[in-house]
């Protein structure tokens, strides 16, 4: 079964299945069975051609995939002109949402600032 473009994986239940798209999760993927009138228990290839239209008509009035991606890269452009705090925070490729930084924030740093216990070397010792 394809919907935008995307093939959703035939052994897996419909809940799951739609999560493969980008920007719906788990309670998207609910509302979504639950207004095309599917049990969220069905796999894609268990799925009639009504029900996939139906399921098909209620992801067409969402914004999701290539629109989404673009809605959010042109939020971040914005806050970026403006020269936010958030906007900065993404220039720099740093946590925006006020995490700490003097540790764990190796996802937005990189992994690339090993912390380095004392600064000794063991022939200092002696």
């Amino acid at each position: 079964m394809r919907i935008l473009g995307i093939t959703l994986p035939e052994e897996k239940k419909m809940e799951i299945a739609l999560t493969m798209i980008y920007g719906i999760g788990r309670p998207l993927a609910r509302k979504i069975l639950t207004e095309a009138k599917v049990s969220y228990d069905m796999k894609p290839k268990d799925i009639t051609a009504v029900e996939e239209n139906s399921i098909r008509k209620v992801i067409e009035s969402i914004k999701i995939e290539g629109d989404l991606k673009r809605e959010i890269a042109g939020n971040i452009k914005r806050l970026k002109d403006i020269k936010a705090y958030r906007g900065v925070r993404h220039m720099r490729g740093l946590p925006a949402r006020g995490q700490r930084t003097k540790t764990n924030s190796r996802t937005r740093r990189g992994n690339v600032r090993k912390t380095m216990g004392t600064g000794r070397k063991i022939a200092d010792k002696k």
